[in-house]
């Protein structure tokens, strides 16, 4: 069409300015409706490369990274984060705008340093080049989140085998843990983040892991499924290199510790060569507070200290009061060792049952302060797979015989002992120590675990009760003596200092097959000093007629110390 009038060139010019003038309003418009149906969001799940691939799918581009929680912020229509949904699984919560207020509740906010791999010496074997590699280690617990530092190594290297779950009998690559405990637990042996120093936080953090998922989120399983995890322990064993089981929980002892059958299930382990590593539980400081499965002679029993806040300040580091402590029933001598277990920090989902439930304990953002000896159990977990990783050969008596031989005993200025064999057992576990050492038969070679399981002999340990009513090791002097009325958890003045124990006369090794040495009265809530061997029955709280179904829990929260 040909315009040749000046009229018709000015008329075409305005139909084109009102076209253009629509097509804006309809632009704007339709801009508007778009940016209404959006929502921005902070989108968190397992894998957050796979997270991304699929938003870029979708065709939108987050507007941040949030690496700290493993989250992304992106603004989504329902329908794109309904297709995202079906992609993969996630947890989708809005971006709030929020504003600062007087609130003091979860305002905790710091980037938590690295201190217990100094504690025990375990930098010294870091810096040597040994960082755990070639050993799994298994956390019977309540699960285990991938969280970055356990699912890769110092290397980049995938170190997860994924989690077996004992109560539905299913084996998963990830782990939707609720609890937060078993999380919490496994990355005090094997996280692989650096803190701001740029100092490790796991003890062995090249080593791998697997959950063995027997608790659920309030922390309590049944003995069912606990042997269950165990047993599916023992099955994969050859196929994941499983040298290592932390149990961090405990359960009332309610018979002799062969005939409990958890107590069975873990010799069993034991025997099979795997070293197991249990938290001596969270009931002291009163004596005979060991828990099941901690009062079995043979395994790696943990009691916690605190360094009451002054991580390389030694002299005022103390047994925590919440630690159990010795002896046995059976008289053995009981933690075989302590381990840093006051206000750990360890990695925990900020949506973790136990976050939640205590808000001012968590970072913000992955790590969460927590004590108890479950932490400690954790912490020499690591320091076994840094032993096994220098000498694969040592069996699961030998590695206990070193960790023994390399421990730091708390004493007083003169000399004497700080705390009794009782409550620190050997004393404070040491990486560099036990690497050192080349003792090999100064654990449980007067015990024989294979009559033990077949009830051919059972024994006793060299533990005793005098007149006044206070323990003491059998044929060791005054020395050993735990005088009860003394302040016990008083760290003033203490002196850490590598044991001197001669290893075929003490505690460490000892053991018979004399029947029991004493009782309790519950009637009166007294222990009862006795001589008489006629009877081996024990008479306890709580029997099993009372609870048909036996329950035991993980150590879950004490005040932290």
């Amino acid at each position: 069409m040909l315009f040749n009038s000046k009229f018709s060139k000015l008329k075409l010019v305005a139909i084109f300015a009102t076209l253009i003038f629509l097509t804006g309003l309809l632009s704007v418009s339709a801009t508007k409706a778009s940016s209404a149906q959006a929502q921005s969001y902070i989108i968190s799940a397992k894998s957050l490369s796979q997270l991304k691939a699929n938003l870029k799918q979708l065709g939108v581009t987050p507007s941040h990274e949030l690496k700290v929680i493993d989250s992304v912020a992106v603004s989504l229509t329902p329908a794109q984060l309904k297709a995202l949904e079906k992609k993969q699984k996630i947890k989708a919560s809005i971006n709030h705008k929020v504003e600062l207020s007087g609130r003091a509740l979860g305002q905790r906010r710091w980037q938590p340093n690295s201190v217990v791999n100094q504690q025990v010496d375990a930098h010294y074997i870091h810096n040597a080049g040994n960082y755990g590699g070639g050993v799994t280690i298994g956390f019977l617990d309540t699960g285990l989140d991938q969280l970055p530092g356990l699912s890769t190594d110092l290397y980049g290297r995938d170190k997860a085998w994924g989690t077996y779950d004992a109560i539905n009998d299913i084996v998963s690559n990830y782990d939707d843990e609720a609890s937060g405990h078993g999380t919490h637990v496994a990355s005090i042996a094997t996280n692989s983040d650096y803190d701001s120093n740029g100092r490790i936080y796991g003890i062995a953090p090249n080593a791998a892991h697997v959950g063995i998922k027997a608790f659920d989120a309030e922390g309590k399983a049944t003995y069912a499924d606990v042997i269950r995890g165990i047993d599916w322990a023992l099955q994969v064993k050859e196929q994941i290199n499983l040298r290592v089981l932390n149990m961090s929980f405990s359960g009332p002892i309610r018979s002799n510790y062969w005939d409990d059958p958890l107590n069975r299930a873990v010799m069993k382990l034991w025997q099979a060569g795997i070293v197991v590593v249990a938290s001596a539980g969270n009931s002291g400081p009163d004596p005979m507070s060991i828990g099941v499965p901690g009062n079995v002679p043979y395994i790696i029993t943990v009691g916690a200290m605190t360094d009451d806040y002054s991580a390389f300040n030694y002299y005022d580091d103390k047994v925590a009061s919440f630690s159990s402590a010795g002896p046995t029933p059976e008289g053995f001598v009981k933690p075989d060792v302590i381990a840093p277990g006051g206000h750990v920090s360890g990695l925990m989902s900020f949506d973790a049952q136990i976050a939640t439930q205590h808000p001012e304990f968590h970072d913000g953002g992955r790590y969460f302060e927590m004590s108890g000896t479950s932490q400690a159990a954790a912490v020499v977990s690591g320091v076994v797979a840094l032993l096994l990783t220098d000498d694969p050969s040592l069996s699961p008596d030998q590695v206990k015989c070193r960790i023994l031989d390399g421990a730091y005993r708390a004493l007083n200025e003169d000399g004497s002992l700080r705390y009794s064999v009782f409550q620190q057992g050997a004393g404070l576990v040491s990486a560099y120590n036990s690497i050192s050492s080349q003792e090999n038969h100064c654990a449980n070679t007067h015990l024989d675990i294979a009559k033990d399981l077949n009830d051919e002999q059972h024994f006793s340990g060299p533990a005793n009760i005098n007149q006044d009513g206070h323990f003491y090791v059998e044929g060791l002097g005054d020395e050993f003596v735990w005088n009860l009325a003394q302040e016990q958890v008083n760290g003033d003045a203490l002196i850490w200092r590598m044991s001197t124990f001669t290893h075929d006369e003490n505690w460490n090794n000892t053991a018979s097959t004399d029947a029991l040495i004493w009782r309790m009265n519950f009637e009166t809530n007294a222990l009862i000093w006795r001589m008489s061997v006629e009877s081996n029955a024990l008479i306890w709280r709580m029997s099993l007629a009372e609870n048909e179904v036996a329950t035991i829990n993980i150590n879950n929260w004490v005040s932290p110390e």
